[in-house]
């Protein structure tokens, strides 16, 4: 990256040199579910002080990725440093999980090594489709480790996982919000967005809590912090799918006296960097190569893509592969098949949008850009200009003027198979699953269902079917 983002007094572009050397501390925060929808990101309405303070104080990056759109399958990857392709580790709720192969260790194990103390705070969420022969983490604070000696700390924040919850002392106005383009202006829609924003800013005060702590223990300006959501928004054309919702997700980093305050990159970076600058820093020893790069080396700004992709969630079976360029974004679906919304019962009892796009749909009310992710089958093939449609809804696969970018990017999602040696689709996964059968439900049971979350978040308060009423 560039070297203007470095204090005056660091030493970054040399993991070697003397910062390397004071191995500095480590805390990790990840929030769950939770795409760039943050003040310090632009978002309107939405109050994250908390975070947008970690944000002026350090660096943000406005194109950071997930490796994909689910929380076992990402955390797989973030906790080891490789595709989660790679390692076999790619199909979300697998039963019969395995060790790691190629000899490969878990990031807190290779920090373990090098003398660390490891931890995971809040939230001890780990959630990986791998075993180990020993405890990821050897506790559950850094003031359990012994006097001086250098900590990792993982911290997770689950409250942006739905269910969402209402704010009291910052209620969001639904009327005011920016829908993207792709879901009906409709009451429940805004409604149920803005509920999410009101979860955030709930989440961004705990967020700040921890980071006080680290203050009041003295360790603030030791620590390198870094903040993720481990995927994208937990909306139907977002999490569980390829498009900007479900993977591109904030990262911010903090590292007082080394990365200059109110610092922005703009390049192109995938989680796995994290795992490769924390290795790097830590002076940890892998004995297989990791797949991401140094956050604060040269190998960044000279990369041209990253890739991210899809495979079972739940017993919902499907796959995707997907590789974006600065410009351009292809999605390869390998199962065009199966509708985008086919059965996913977390995905059915939890989103009300799914619920009211459902009845809109069969009803025949859904205008071209809401109907396409309601339809029975998938284009094999979704190429993007994300300069100029950021929201994805104009599909340039069939357009001869973008033959040439369609090809060099099939072409990279070809390589990168082959590296990562993803093995794809078998006939018996394709045939596999739950039911194909779309669509899921009759309308009526569909209107009854969105007839209970009407009267929930519109009538009653609720942020959902299962929540408690809004405080007055």
């Amino acid at each position: 990256m560039a070297s203007g983002l470095f204090a005056d007094d660091a030493s970054l572009q040399d993991p070697g040199g003397k910062w390397h050397a004071a191995r500095p501390n480590v805390l990790w925060i990840l929030i769950e579910d939770w795409s760039t929808d943050l003040s310090c990101y632009g978002t309107p309405l939405v109050h994250t002080p908390n975070i947008d303070k970690l944000a002026a104080d350090g660096l943000r990056l406005k194109r950071a990725y997930t490796t994909s759109p689910v929380c076992s399958t990402s955390r797989s990857a973030m906790m080891t440093g490789f595709h989660q392709n790679y390692i076999g580790a790619h199909q979300h709720r697998t039963s019969g999980k395995r060790p790691l192969p190629y000899g490969i260790k878990p990031i807190p194990h290779l920090l373990e090594e090098a003398g660390y103390y490891t931890a995971t705070m809040v939230g001890a969420k780990t959630d990986c489709n791998f075993t180990t022969s020993r405890k990821l983490f050897m506790g559950k604070s850094w003031r359990e480790r012994n006097e001086g000696q250098p900590f990792y700390v993982q911290a997770t924040f689950g409250g942006t996982h739905r269910s969402f919850v209402r704010d009291p002392k910052r209620p969001i106005d639904a009327d005011k919000i920016e829908l993207p383009p792709y879901y009906p202006d409709l009451p429940l829609v805004r409604r149920d967005w803005a509920n999410g924003l009101e979860t955030v800013q709930v989440v961004d005060r705990q967020v700040g809590e921890l980071l006080q702590q680290l203050e009041d223990d003295g360790l603030a300006d030791s620590t390198i912090v870094f903040f993720i959501g481990d995927h994208g928004r937990c909306h139907i054309r977002g999490k569980q799918f390829l498009y900007e919702g479900g993977v591109h997700i904030p990262l911010i980093v903090r590292w007082p006296r080394h990365i200059k305050p109110g610092s922005v990159s703009n390049e192109l970076v995938s989680t796995l960097d994290i795992c490769q600058t924390i290795v790097q820093l830590a002076g940890a020893k892998p004995a297989h190569a990791l797949h991401g790069r140094y956050l604060f080396g040269e190998d960044v700004p000279a990369r041209k893509y990253i890739h991210f992709n899809r495979d079972k969630m739940d017993n919902t079976h499907d796959a995707m592969r997907a590789v974006r360029s600065d410009r351009y974004k292809l999605i390869h679906n390998l199962m065009p098949e199966r509708a985008y919304c086919q059965l996913n019962e977390y995905k059915e009892r939890q989103y009300p949008i799914l619920a009211l796009m459902n009845v809109l749909s069969m009803q025949g009310k859904l205008n071209p850009a809401e109907a396409r992710f309601m339809a029975a089958s998938k284009p094999e093939f979704e190429l993007y200009d994300l300069d100029n449609d950021p929201h994805e809804t104009k599909n340039l696969a069939n357009d001869p003027r973008h033959a040439a970018t369609k090809a060099e990017l099939l072409a990279e999602i070809n390589r990168w198979r082959k590296e990562v040696k993803d093995a794809g689709v078998t006939e018996e996964f394709r045939g596999g699953g739950w039911t194909s059968e779309y669509p899921t439900k009759s309308l009526k049971e569909w209107q009854s269902i969105l007839n209970q979350w009407e009267q929930a978040l519109l009538v009653e308060g609720k942020a959902s079917r299962g929540s408690r009423k809004k405080k007055k």
